[in-house]
């Protein structure tokens, strides 16, 4: 029975009310859309021809985030506030008093106070989701230009909208005035206060009026303005000869119909997915940032589909002719999957995949305009599916009152049941006596009987403040103003953009006080998105760089002498716009004076001895040692300024050159080049074009672009092969191999003899990598031209092969990468947002779980790992990776991983735990192997063992596998519980929810998700609490989650004091209302003793009625409100004080009962000491018998003075506020007591007229109160001074110190610095973390290969085989293959408008030829020197 009940309970309390009303939509069949066709016949209901069947009807492209709408309201938020058994009781008991039997005052004023509860609470949740909706209305009211006119029509069937909640209470658009627009920082917090939705954020469309309308002209593709706007109020057109012609319509998104011909502008959003037709740029190409989707920063190149591109014009598109439908899968969650095909009029299909298709949350970038047509729309689109329906969430104390409310419940039950059966018993026993207080008890409504059950029923009335209905007001009511306090608090108010931290959701307060998992978004949340060049260690030498403003937007061109400038004539002007660049022709890159920061590129370089080692290189002797370091600056730099795919383009404003590349790191990279001097100026075809400081006579140097061996994950490199382009050096002709990569590959790829440049090189790597930086290192070579020749051939084919074309590709690659001359290395910072390092480890020092869930690769996310602190620089990784068929499989990997490394946890031992028979077969082929890759030796003997802790990093392909079945799921979740960490890279915003769940219902923590992105939606709703970050590009994620905050740091506060002090003060105000309300009842329930059993009240009626709104009611609001469990300043300055919030140790079912023992003992000494200290004698001078009232009212003041003053005895600082809540009932009962006495009955009837009289001149009165409120609370005083003196715990002598000195300073508590302070257990050191590192640190092992090896911070970002450069790749591959080598030898110069160039070192010809020659032969990478002249001239 009690199994039975313990599952019906347990069912109860888990049912989800979402589950009744967001029903989550299945995706609909496979589509076909149909472009400017009828459709056909089929498609329509054979019954009523006019409807299209439901299966061919599209979602709209509204897009709904809020719980309610006016329907569901009521019967929503009815059901989810009677998800409390509090509020079920309530109503069934004034139910019951609607009986005139059961009646004990006004059945109306009996239902009055759940009536007040249930208001103010649906009023609350009322507010929160209007806001909702205004921020749905913000986004779905976006406006995206649509085709119209010129006989374009949409036959596509689609779904009604939704009527919004607050359609009426939130203004149209104003259509006809101009506003002015405000600052980024006004209009974020405009947005904040209605919780903006993810798109509706800076995404730089302006609204309708803001927009200049244009039509395109149906015969010279040229867009004009018309005078006139197209579009007016009411959507009539005002120009009566532009609506009949092809033009773009502005249209709200949701009014955005699948089939719909769209143009999307330069940083504007998509709003639905969308299949790409043509691009402003010559190869049809576009660049989208993807990070709202899948968290990475770089962009991403789509091209559009080859069938399509002919429409490009807005008469293109809605011809007739170029009628054409797409035949698409089922909508799919799956973001890098696309099935469809686009069919023409002609009969031709043309496959269509993920690098066609634009998806809704996505941004253009580097590209003027997109023509597309629409294929899903709203709940359709893959964000959306990747997003869950807003849930309701309840709190961890929420949740832990009901089954503390069922057991009151329960005694209640006990409580009834006693009197009705004594009651029933004594009444059968005494009527045949006669008993006169039994006298006809003979009615059908009134006999010995039945009045046993009405005796049960009346004491479920008498004692129903057991379960207090005013809790649940008290503690909506201390939650709201938590919400405020946390508003207010200037220390997490970000004044930058006058953005205050925001509760959205006022009921979780209690929960950030018992966070034990926080899982973070990486970009945006962690890093700001923005890189700055920091050092580089160039031939063995370090350059730290200077430090720089900022501020500084442009850095003149020519950092260097003025002898040393390069002539800005020497190369005319290019007349062709580049292949892929979408900026403006003028002026030309070629004759711009100044380089102005790359977007997401912080600052400019900058060294002064960098600039003094050119200088001197510049003005060296032949073969001295600035000579050689000259060469190794040229080289180095070189190999920044030309080894990437970054385009130039010109600022129109300021005419300085501004480089756009495909990651922020690759423009960071570039743009320091040219800081130092060596400017990019451009690619036209394979010609590229470079100045640098070394050049001849200034002039501009050129190379020509012969292969691009690109940057993957797999290869951790990438390499370009030039062909010097001067027929005036000897260097005409010469090919080189440039490239840069992770510091293990490009080592083990370098020629010999070069071991003490190697680790010198390696020794600065460790360094960087320390102080958590990027690290690139960089080599070069000089390639025969007979070599190169059988080269190129091999490579040709090896690109047009048809089987294994990858692995061919990359085999032919490594076979020219080798025999390298090491150059140097990078260092960027991935600039973190301000205060994230110190935070996370101050989260890690209270014991709190941090994983990081980011859609970026798996490097990427160890780097930031490494400079957030969240792996520790003795702490050793573990790779788990999601590879293809033949790999080690994911189980096995994290097998391995718990044998290798947690052999003794006991994990292998556990049921369920290790291979079956089936995959023992899979893995007899694949064992792990420890492979010595030629780097291992670097490790040490004890890989594995190092004094850190465990970090476990994860890709999303192993993550498919591992959350795929139960099996998996366990084993994943028990060996990340055994790490100190956990990373997941590359994971979809479905698999960041998927893993939130997995930890939440697996351990059954509390967790907190933080992210920016709409790719974090998923995850932020399925935590427990979610907080949104609102930072400078936007309010993304803020409008799913419970909190707002502005930064990353904030979090610290938010959690260590709010959460803490929320906590506290919820726990403890709880069990003080439970004990106060248990106290109450005590005496009732004791009286019974003496009443027969008859459920009497002994108080007169008012003193009950008045207990929970007057008499006790303000110390509990009081510790709810004021109480702090120690002052702010030390809980920030000592994190590990957290874990006693974490560990549940302010609330509990321990602490509940131990409240209602003292209830109960304190009701049992109130009620038998004043109930025979006025019935064993009379306390009346008179000797007459005393009235019940007259020691009832006694008993009352003094449970009164005692539940207040126990009350205030359980807090933990008295302030003016406590001392006022607590005097406030006792004064008021006191008061009341008095005046009441005095009311004549002729006013009314007062039972208690006189007591004035008889009490107040009593000496039992005074001498009675005085004794049982002392012995009342006189063992928690004993308990708690005992505690205190012997046993104290940290927050007791953090107090302690805190009322001896004030000003003392608890940082120098920090890590065990009070007595007895215990710290949680951990392998984790930050005192050791924070130390500067050894050269060996943070070892990590690749379980996929069994490779061990070091980490120096390797990092890169960029795309993997992107569209862009596999159209560039297949121009490089057609133009080599079909000119013969020995035409492609030289050029005049006439034919070279751009070029690039290996800069030279201007040298003095001090030693013999012969000297000279030895020299140079000393630094085989270096091209010869020229022999035109004797003095200083430009060499390699």
């Amino acid at each position: 029975m009690p199994s039975t009940l313990a599952a019906w309970y347990t069912k109860f309390a888990d049912f989800n009310v979402e589950s009744l009303f967001a029903r989550k939509r299945e995706p609909g069949p496979p589509r076909t859309v149909f472009v400017n066709q009828p459709l056909p016949p089929d498609y329509y209901d054979p019954k009523k021809h006019a409807r299209v069947r439901k299966e061919h009807v599209y979602c709209s492209n509204q897009v709904i985030t809020s719980k309610y709408t006016v329907i569901t309201f009521l019967p929503r938020n009815l059901l989810e506030q009677f998800r409390r058994i509090a509020n079920i009781f309530f109503l069934a008991i004034a139910i019951l008093q609607f009986f005139h039997i059961f009646s004990t005052v006004s059945p109306g004023l009996v239902i009055l106070p759940l009536l007040i509860v249930l208001s103010i609470t649906a009023l609350k949740d009322g507010y929160e989701d209007v806001k909702r909706h205004q921020s749905d209305r913000n986004v779905n009211y976006s406006q995206v230009r649509v085709l119209t006119g010129g006989g374009f029509t949409n036959e596509n069937a689609m779904a009604g909208k939704s009527k919004t909640f607050v359609r009426a209470m939130v203004p149209k658009f104003r259509r006809g005035k101009k506003r002015v627009k405000k600052g980024r920082g006004d209009a974020d917090v405009e947005n904040l206060q209605h919780g903006a939705p993810p798109e509706a954020i800076h995404t730089d469309g302006a609204a309708l009026e803001a927009i200049p309308t244009r039509t395109e002209a149906g015969g010279d593709d040229t867009e004009f303005e018309d005078g006139e706007p197209v579009e007016e109020a009411g959507g009539l057109f005002h120009h009566h000869g532009a609506s009949r012609r092809p033009h773009w319509k502005m249209t709200i998104w949701e009014d955005l119909r699948v089939g719909d011909i769209v143009k999307i502008k330069e940083d504007e959003s998509f709003p639905a997915d969308i299949l790409i037709c043509s691009t402003s740029e010559e190869e049809n190409v576009a660049f989208v940032e993807t990070k709202n989707l899948d968290g990475e920063t770089n962009l991403k190149s789509r091209n559009a589909c080859p069938a399509l591109t002919h429409l490009d014009s807005a008469r293109a598109c809605a011809a007739k002719e170029n009628a054409f439908h797409v035949e698409c899968d089922r909508p799919d969650t799956n973001l890098y999957k696309v099935n469809a095909a686009v069919v023409t009029s002609d009969g031709r299909k043309t496959a269509v995949d993920t690098n066609m298709v634009l998806l809704r949350g996505t941004v253009l970038r580097n590209t003027q305009w997109v023509i597309g047509v629409v294929l899903f729309t709203g709940e359709d689109t893959k964000i959306v599916l990747n997003s869950g329906a807003t849930p309701s969430k309840r709190s961890r104390v929420e949740r832990q009152m009901n089954p503390q409310v069922f057991i009151n419940l329960l005694i209640l039950a006990v409580m009834a049941i006693v009197c009705g059966i004594v009651d029933a018993v004594l009444e059968q026993r005494y009527f045949p006596m006669g008993a006169p207080w039994l006298y006809g008890d003979t009615q059908s409504d009134d006999n010995i009987h039945i009045n046993g059950l009405i005796t049960a029923i009346f004491a479920l009335i008498t004692f129903q403040n057991i379960v207090p209905i005013s809790l649940y007001i008290s503690i909506e009511g201390v939650r709201t103003c938590q919400a405020l306090f946390i508003y207010f608090d200037k220390e997490i108010y970000y004044e930058k953009t006058g953005q205050a931290t925001l509760a959205r959701s006022w009921n979780l307060s209690d929960d950030l006080g018992q966070i034990e998992y926080i899982f973070s978004d990486k970009t945006g949340t962690l890093t700001q998105n923005a890189m700055v060049f920091r050092e580089c260690t160039i031939g063995g030498r370090v350059y730290h760089g200077d430090e720089r403003d900022a501020e500084d937007e442009i850095a003149p061109i020519g950092t260097i002498p003025e002898e040393a400038r390069v002539s800005r004539s020497s190369s005319p002007p290019s007349a062709k716009k580049s292949d892929v660049s979408t900026s403006t022709e003028s002026p030309d890159p070629l004759s711009a004076g100044a380089v102005k920061k790359a977007e997401h590129v912080l600052a400019h370089f900058s060294d002064a001895g960098l600039l003094a080692d050119i200088t001197a290189a510049q003005r060296a002797v032949s073969g001295s040692p600035e000579d050689r370091h000259g060469r190794m600056l040229n080289g180095f730099w070189t190999v920044l300024a030309l080894c990437h795919t970054a385009l130039v383009s010109v600022d129109p404003e300021t005419g300085a050159i501004q480089y756009k590349a495909q990651s922020p790191d690759e423009a960071a990279l570039v743009q320091a080049a040219a800081d130092v001097g060596f400017v990019f100026r451009g690619r036209d075809r394979e010609i590229l074009t470079l100045q640098t400081p070394f050049s001849h006579d200034g002039a501009y140097e050129r190379y020509e672009l012969l292969n691009i061996l690109d940057f993957t994950s797999a290869r951790k490199r990438m390499s370009v092969i030039l062909r010097k382009v001067d027929e005036h050096s000897e260097d005409d002709g010469k090919v080189y191999l440039l490239s840069k990569g992770a510091d293990n590959v490009i080592i083990e790829r370098l020629s010999p003899g070069q071991d003490d440049f190697v680790k010198t090189t390696e020794e600065h790597l460790s360094e960087f990598a320390s102080e958590g930086l990027r690290t690139l290192t960089l080599a070069y070579k000089v390639v025969p031209e007979s070599q190169y020749e059988a080269w190129a051939k091999r490579y040709h084919e090896a690109t047009v092969s048809l089987d294994n074309r990858e692995e061919n590709v990359e085999a032919v690659s490594d076979e020219i990468e080798h025999d390298l001359h090491l150059l140097g290395a990078t260092a960027i910072e991935d600039r973190l947002q301000d205060g994230v390092p110190e935070t996370i480890a101050d989260l890690k020092e209270a014991d709190i779980k941090i994983w990081v869930l980011t859609g970026d690769k798996l490097e990427t996310a160890i780097a930031i790992g490494h400079s957030t602190n969240l792996i520790g620089r003795d702490d050793n990784i573990i790779i788990i990776r999601g590879r293809g068929d033949g790999a080690t499989p994911v189980y096995m990997q994290m097998l391995n991983a718990v044998e290798d490394f947690f052999p003794d946890s006991g994990i292998l031992q556990e049921d369920g735990i290790g291979l079956d028979e089936t995959q023992q077969e899979q893995t007899d082929g694949v064992p792990l192997q420890r492979v010595n890759t030629g780097v291992s030796s670097l490790v040490g003997h004890n890989n594995g063992e190092r004094p850190g802790g465990f970090v476990l990093v994860i890709d999303g392909g192993a993550l498919t596998h591992a959350l795929a079945d139960e099996k998996h799921k366990t084993l994943l979740l028990k060996l990340a519980m055994q790490c100190e960490g956990v990373i997941c890279c590359r994971v979809s915003p479905l698999q960041k929810a998927l893993v939130v769940k997995l930890v939440k219902d697996g351990v059954g923590a509390m967790t907190l998700a933080i992210g920016d992105g709409a790719n974090d939606v998923s995850m932020i709703q399925a935590a427990d609490v979610g907080v949104g970050i609102s930072g400078e590009e936007g309010l993304q994620a803020v409008n799913s989650s419970d909190y707002a905050i502005a930064q990353f740091r904030f979090l610290k506060r938010l959690l260590l004091v709010h959460g803490h002090w929320s906590y506290a003060r919820n726990g403890n105000m709880i069990v003080n209302f439970f004990y106060k309300n248990v106290i109450c009842i005590g005496v009732l329930w004791w009286f019974q003793i003496y009443c027969a059993w008859s459920s009497q009240y002994v108080f007169e009626y008012t003193y009950l009625l008045f207990w929970n709104t007057f008499w006790t009611i303000a110390p509990v609001i009081g510790i709810g409100l004021f109480d702090r469990i120690v002052d702010d300043h030390v809980l920030m300055a000592m994190p590990e004080l957290y874990r006693h919030s974490k560990n549940h140790e302010y609330f509990g079912t321990k602490l509940f009962l131990i409240y209602m023992f003292d209830g109960v003992v304190q009701s049992a000494i109130i009620f038998f000491l004043i109930f025979y200290s006025f019935m064993t004698t009379s306390s009346r001078p008179d000797g007459y018998d005393v009235y019940q009232y007259e020691f009832s009212t006694v008993m009352a003041i003094a449970a009164v003075m005692t539940a207040d003053l126990f009350n205030g005895l359980n807090t933990h600082v008295w302030t003016a506020w406590i001392f006022f809540a607590v005097a406030l009932g006792i004064v008021l009962v006191w008061a009341y007591t008095a005046i009441y006495s005095i009311i004549a009955p002729g006013w009314f009837t007062t039972p208690i007229y006189g007591n004035d009289h008889y009490l107040f001149r009593s000496a039992y009165f005074w001498f009675s109160i005085l004794l049982v409120v002392v012995l009342a609370c006189l063992p928690r005083f004993i308990a708690k001074a005992y505690k205190n003196s012997f046993h104290p715990s940290d927050l007791d002598r953090a107090r302690w110190i805190i009322k001896h000195d004030p000003d003392h300073d608890f940082s120098q508590e920090k890590h065990g610095g009070l007595t007895k302070l215990q710290r949680p257990v951990s392998r984790f050191s930050r005192r050791s973390s924070m130390r500067r590192p050894s050269l060996l640190h943070a070892s990590r092992t690749d379980m996929s290969t069994g490779i061990c090896s070091v980490h120096r911070g390797f990092d890169f970002a960029t795309e993997e085989n992107g569209v862009s450069m596999q159209r560039m790749q297949s121009h490089l591959s057609e133009r080599h293959h079909l000119v013969p080598p020995q035409k492609r030898r030289r050029r005049k110069p006439s034919e070279l408008i751009h070029s690039f160039s290996i800069p030279h070192t201007f040298r003095r010809k001090k030693h013999s030829e012969e000297s000279s020659r030895t020299n140079e032969e000393s630094l085989p990478a270096s091209p010869p020197r020229s022999p035109r002249r004797s003095q200083p001239q430009p060499l390699p």
